[in-house]
């Protein structure tokens, strides 16, 4: 049977973390046909006082309750990745459409459990790789396809950055350092993001290896990645992350070399966009909307009451874990 149509997109959450504050909340009441009903933490306190500040109508502390809300028709999981899959699989199976955060999971396995649910019901499941939509980006991949560097030759990734305070409490460490909870370090956190656009721009990761270690000893996870992989089509890349350089070190830059010229981007900064050419050296700067994943939300509902497709889906996110789990050696 065909999905439905939805008139009206009314939104229950499943966590209420740092996340849907800013980056994702309010945007859910700002796309037309489109609201937050419900919000679901484990902590009572947490989910009322969520519920109070945004004006949501309705909040709880067990999952099962906010999905089988009847005045709920979607789902966003906001959780870390390790409860993915269950939350994900729970909304699926009542029939109801589900926006993950990203990763889509806390492993490649999990991710293959999520659809084969979502093509067993045929209820869709997106994930929060919004960047994607993002007009920075989206620049990007204009002068990409404009040929203003000619054919891409190689694709470089480099990020390092300074322990956080929070990285030196060995009594009470982020869940996103655990790998039960979150896959793996923080390159298990903030590679999704890369890889995933990336894979947008040129194509699938199809031979992926890395290496990885603890530099650090601040926590077990691995703190520093160094890989090498390459695209479907033949072009090669490469990969370093540390999570536990000198602040003189911090970098966040994606390079591709082109046979006519380089562009250089960040992903997490959003630093000016510089490429040379033939031209000579060229520089943007491009605003992204205050709550930055509006754009992908909005790609979600319009698809949700089939006005346009939006394939930000878990099907395109799978691949994104099957390259960390290259990478890290979990497969």
């Amino acid at each position: 049977m065909p999905n439905p149509i939805y008139k009206e997109i009314r939104w229950g959450f499943i966590g209420c973390g740092e996340v849907t504050e800013k980056k994702s909340g309010p945007a859910f009441n700002l796309v037309p046909g489109s609201r937050i009903q419900a919000v679901m933490s484990r902590s009572k306190e947490k989910a009322s006082s969520y519920a109070e500040r945004h004006n949501i109508p309705r909040w709880y502390s067990d999952a099962q309750q906010l999905i089988s809300d009847p005045d709920v028709n979607a789902i966003y999981i906001a959780t870390p990745p390790s409860s993915h899959a269950t939350y994900a699989i729970m909304a699926m199976k009542a029939g109801k459409p589900v926006y993950v955060e990203k990763p889509l999971a806390s492993s490649y396995l999990d991710c293959q459990r999520i659809n084969r649910i979502s093509e067993q019901t045929r209820v869709p499941c997106f994930v929060a790789y919004y960047r994607r939509c993002l007009p920075y980006f989206q620049k990007v991949k204009e002068l990409i396809g404009s040929g203003a560097i000619g054919k891409v030759t190689s694709v470089q990734v480099r990020f390092a950055c300074p322990p956080r305070l929070l990285d030196y409490n060995s009594t009470a460490l982020p869940w996103r350092v655990q790998r039960d909870i979150a896959g793996g370090g923080y390159f298990y956190d903030l590679a999704p993001h890369q890889i995933d656009l990336l894979q947008e721009l040129f194509g699938p990761i199809v031979r992926a290896s890395g290496f990885s270690s603890n530099q650090g000893g601040l926590y077990e996870t691995e703190d520093t990645v160094s890989a090498s992989f390459q695209f479907s089509g033949g072009l090669p890349g490469s990969g370093s992350w540390c999570f536990v350089s000198h602040e003189s070190a911090s970098i966040d830059r994606i390079e591709l070399i082109g046979n006519k010229g380089h562009l250089c981007f960040s992903v997490f900064t959003y630093e000016d966009i510089i490429m040379h050419n033939e031209q000579g050296r060229h520089q943007f700067h491009i605003e992204n909307p205050e709550h930055v994943q509006l754009p992908l939300i909005q790609s979600v509902v319009e698809h949700l009451q089939q006005s346009s497709i939006c394939t930000v889906d878990s099907i395109s996110a799978t691949s994104v874990n099957w390259v960390m789990d290259r990478i890290l050696g979990k497969i």
